[in-house]
């Protein structure tokens, strides 16, 4: 075997060597303090979850428009469906801060910021699927063009969030 590539083994065991440290090291440091729903994750923890999510939308849901017209009778509807199914978690301004939404891992996004990121069809898509390993529920029958047409008009009232 060459030296070069006896340096390149080296290089790629050392690597795995530090991999397996820094992951022993978490798992260490979980298991001596326990895995609390209190704690703020770490950096790298929140950017693997945020990749997941985005991963977790089929590709035409971003291309998803709002069918349902936005009206004054819509969003008086979207407003009193909000307070009944979605502020015990995300406030009534929407910004997560109730003792649910603090409380839970992940924590309950202040929608008045992802509506800046995430398209309708990204927030009817977790609206109506939820996401999986987090306190977001599906909410509604799937096969209910009514429960459907509810979704669609909280993604209006998250878009006219203060």
């Amino acid at each position: 075997m060459s030296v070069k590539k006896t340096i390149e083994y080296a290089l790629v065991a050392l690597v795995v060597v530090l991999i397996a440290a820094f992951a022993g090291g978490v798992a260490f440091l979980r298991w001596a303090h326990g895995f609390s729903a209190r704690d703020e994750p770490p950096g790298f923890e929140k950017l693997l979850a945020r990749r997941l999510r985005t991963l977790a939308f089929p590709g035409d849901v971003r291309r998803l428009g709002n069918p349902v017209p936005a009206s004054p009778e819509v969003m008086t509807h979207a407003r009193a469906h909000f307070a009944d199914h979605c502020a015990v978690c995300h406030g009534n301004d929407g910004r997560g801060q109730t003792e649910i939404g603090c409380n839970l891992y992940p924590r309950a996004p202040d929608m008045t910021r992802i509506r800046r990121r995430w398209s309708d069809g990204e927030l009817f898509h977790v609206i109506k699927y939820g996401v999986r390993l987090t306190g977001m529920p599906a909410w509604g029958d799937p096969n209910s063009q009514e429960d459907d047409r509810s979704s669609w008009e909280i993604v209006h009232f998250i878009r006219h969030l203060p």
